[in-house]
């Protein structure tokens, strides 16, 4: 059975990496956009990273521009946004589609026949790559059950 392990990606510098390399850690995977009203929620996700990073969690943030057309920029322009703005220091992917016949083999996995409805839909994976809740968009990353289910993934 395929898991979020077996998946590869490219950072947002164009490195290839493979999500085998969080084997051992629960991940928080976010199709994340840089003009959407949920942009501020990068706050909420550094500061989950800076909170519960040591004790394992792994915030990757996917670009994506299909929502209203709301991260137009390049991966540079991408980056140095979130840096400057948000003081993000979690892993950042290059841009990808979420949704359609392009959409990156993660989120074919990952949404499964129910497309990604918004920017910052949010999937909670285990150490073992399972993928064991999803988060709609609105859900801020402070909200009580995303908490609770990422502390509960660490235990």
């Amino acid at each position: 059975m395929s898991n979020a392990h077996n998946f590869n990606a490219q950072t947002i510098q164009g490195e290839p990496t493979s999500l085998a390399d969080y084997a051992g850690k629960a991940l928080l995977v976010v199709n994340v956009a840089s003009e959407c009203g949920l942009t501020k929620q990068y706050t909420g996700l550094e500061e989950l990273h800076r909170k519960y990073g040591e004790q394992g969690l792994a915030i990757l943030g996917f670009p994506c521009n299909q929502f209203g057309a709301q991260e137009p920029g390049s991966e540079a322009q991408i980056l140095e946004f979130c840096q400057t703005k948000y003081d993000v220091s979690f892993p950042l992917y290059a841009k990808i589609d979420v949704n359609g016949t392009d959409r990156h083999p993660l989120y074919a996995h990952l949404a499964g026949e129910e497309d990604i409805t918004w920017n910052f839909e949010k999937f909670l994976i285990d150490k073992e790559g399972n993928t064991l809740a999803r988060f709609e968009p609105k859900t801020t990353p402070d909200d009580p059950d995303l908490v609770a289910a990422i502390e509960k993934a660490l235990a």
